[in-house]
Parts: C-alpha cells; structure tokens; sequence
C-alpha cells in the first residue's frame, strides 16, 4: 500500500511537471510573438506621427491621427533627443501617478529603457533633432509572462490538495486497521483468558498449590491486562486524572524486578509527589513500559535508566533516558515506523503503538530528544494539560 501511495504521489509531481514545463515553454513563446508584434505597432505609430508631421494630404492625415489614437494598451514615452520627457505625449500611462508625483514618468522611462531600445523619429539634421519613443509591456504581454506562475501556484495547490486527501486516506486506511485487529485480538485473548481465571480457582481448592496458583494469578493478571489494552486501543478510551509520579512510579518499579543487578534505575520528579495528568492508565503504563523495555534493550544488561518528570505551566515533560548504543542519525526518523526495530526478534510495533497512544488519545507527542551512538538515548513524552 505504501508502495503504491508513492508511485501515485511520483506520477502526480511527473504530470504536474509535464503541464508546467509545457506552460512556460508556451507562455515564452506567446510572450515574444506578443512583443515582436508590439514592436511593430510602436514602429508603425512613430511612422504615423512622422506623417502628421511632414504631409499635408487631408487623407493620410487622417489616417495616421486614427493610427496614433489605436494604441490603447503600449505604455509610451517620448523624449527629445537628449531624453527630455515630453509630458504632452506620454500615453497609455497612470495619469493621477503623472500628475501627484513629479518622479513616476522618469521611473518610468528607466524601467522602458531596459526592457526595449527607442525608436527614434529625425526631425531635422542640421541642428540635430528628434524625438524618441520608449515604450514598456502592455497589460496582456505581462499577463501571458506571468501566467506561468499562477499556473505554478494552482498545480502546486491542486498537488498539495491531492496528496494530502490521499495521505488522509491512507492513515485513515492504517488507522482501521490497527483498530480492527486491536479489537480482534482482544476478543481472541478474552476465552482464553476467562477459561485461564476458571482454571485457577479449580487448583486454589487443590491442597498444596498455593505458590503455583499465586504465580499463574499474576501472568492471568498480565493477560488480562494485555487484553484491556488491546480492547482500548481497537476504541476511543476514557481519559482520567491521575497522578503521574504514582503511575510512572509502578512503571518503574515493574521494570526495577526484571532487570539485572548492573542496571541503575532511577526516577527523578524534580521533588514533586503529585503532577495531575489526563491520562488512560492502562494504554499510557503500556507506553511508559515500552519506553522501559527498549532502553533495557539498548543497555544490554549494563549501564544507567533514567526516567524524569516535569511539571511546567503549559505541559509534563517525561524523558526516559539511557546510557545504550544510541540510535544513529539514519534511524531516528524511522524508529516510530510500523515494522522498524534492530532487534532480532520483535515486530517493531511498540513505539509506533506508543505514538498512537500519545498523540491521538492523549493528544500529546512523543519524540527522540537526543541520541548519540554509543552514549545512549533519550525519549520524550510531552503532555497538554
């Protein structure tokens, strides 16, 4: 699934890269045939305005005065030969900018100057006079250059708009999925466990199965505890306000008597002995004790665990911290991935169940804070209150 989510997200970015590409290509071309063309008009006007000056044919004055009066889109300037503005004869221009601000002709006339050479119309040789004409892009040769951006930004909303519905899809996909066999899982464990608990009480009324039915009492216990979790995880789980140090505390504890004599467990409150969080006890001690096993793990039977809490106006920050192999640069983004672990055995769904836990029921965050190879690691939790 997650291979087919990237070729379909691939294949959208190579469409949207054909139709861009094919865009600007286009637009360029339309550009330069819309300036050429442009070109030509203010060629053919200058011709018109020679002929106003130095024919007195009735008919072709006409003719060049409806020439002259056509041009509705070229912004023109006309200068005399020494780049004087003739103000009189600047068209197609903001004629309130003209008229509040002494400098907007001669921006102007700097930004024409640029993007086009004048064409000049001789008035006399001999003294030397002329007026030339500098002109700029007219509205629809800007809008055909600048097309190509707004096409841009409208494929990269559509792009952005597609990957994110199927991004949505596809979490929402996996999400009915973990609930589903969640849910399956505890149903399945649920005979099991209740034939386990009947079991039990036969061999209480056995003499002499004291110890035994005091050992089997716990790891039914465990199961049953397995099985709520599973049950919470398959639906949305009712958040109560408990007291973290306890229930880090008893987390702590459960891990301090299975781990070996070289592990220092040590869980620092900063001095606090009630920090209130909305919290589901069950799913959340799964996520502390996840955390726990892993950093175990990492210690491979030697070195320093600690847990702290703190308690900040806005939030409580757990960090479970430990002295092991670290997590090298490459993994760290990996880590809360389903499947993802560098152990031998194991699914590699602990700390992406973690995540779910944290982020969607508690609607906090869980995060590497720190890992440096062979110095060990560190993972936050940080809760909303």
């Amino acid at each position: 699934m997650i291979q087919q989510w990237l070729n379909g997200k691939t294949l959208l970015f190579l469409i949207a890269a054909a139709i861009v590409t094919g865009t600007v290509f286009y637009s360029t071309y339309l550009a330069k045939k819309i300036a050429a063309d442009e070109t030509k008009k203010v060629e053919i006007l200058v011709e018109a305005q020679r002929t106003l000056i130095n024919v007195n044919d009735q008919y072709s004055l006409n003719l060049a005065t409806r020439i002259a009066s056509e041009n509705k889109e070229i912004p023109i300037i006309e200068t005399n030969e020494k780049d004087s503005i003739n103000v009189g004869n600047c068209v197609n221009l903001d004629s309130a900018k003209i008229a509040s601000d002494p400098n907007y002709l001669y921006t102007k006339l700097a930004e024409f100057k640029k993007e086009h050479e004048p064409i000049k119309l001789v008035l006399s040789e001999k003294p030397y006079t002329a007026n030339k004409y500098y002109y700029g892009e007219s509205r629809l040769q800007r809008e055909v250059r600048y097309y190509p951006i707004v096409q841009l930004l409208i494929v990269s909303l559509f792009l952005a708009v597609t990957i994110i519905a199927q991004r949505t899809s596809y979490i929402s996909t996996q999400n009915q999925l973990w609930a589903g066999m969640a849910k399956e899982t505890a149903h399945q464990l649920g005979t099991p466990v209740s034939s386990l608990k009947g079991w039990v009480e036969v061999l209480k009324e056995i003499p002499g199965n004291e110890k035994l039915v005091t050992e089997i009492e716990k790891d039914v216990g465990r199961l049953e505890l397995i099985t709520d979790r599973f049950g919470k995880i398959g639906s949305h789980p009712q958040l109560e306000e408990k007291n973290l140090v306890e229930q880090v505390s008893y987390m702590v504890d459960y891990i301090k008597r299975r781990a070996s004599g070289k592990v220092n467990i040590k869980l620092d409150t900063k001095d606090e002995t009630y920090i209130p969080a909305m919290i589901s006890p069950p799913l959340f001690d799964w996520v502390i004790e996840n955390l726990l096993k892993n950093a175990l793990d990492a210690i491979e039977g030697k070195g320093q665990l600690t847990v702290s809490i703190k308690d900040t106006a806005a939030q409580v920050l757990i960090d479970v911290t430990d002295t092991g192999k670290g997590i090298s640069k490459n993994n760290i983004a990996k880590v809360f991935n389903p499947g993802f672990t560098t152990k031998k055995r194991g699914w590699g769904l602990g700390l992406t169940l973690s995540k779910r836990i944290i982020e969607q029921y508690h609607k906090g965050s869980i995060f590497v804070k720190h890992s440096e190879a062979g110095k060990g690691t560190t993972f936050r939790i940080e809760l909303n209150k």
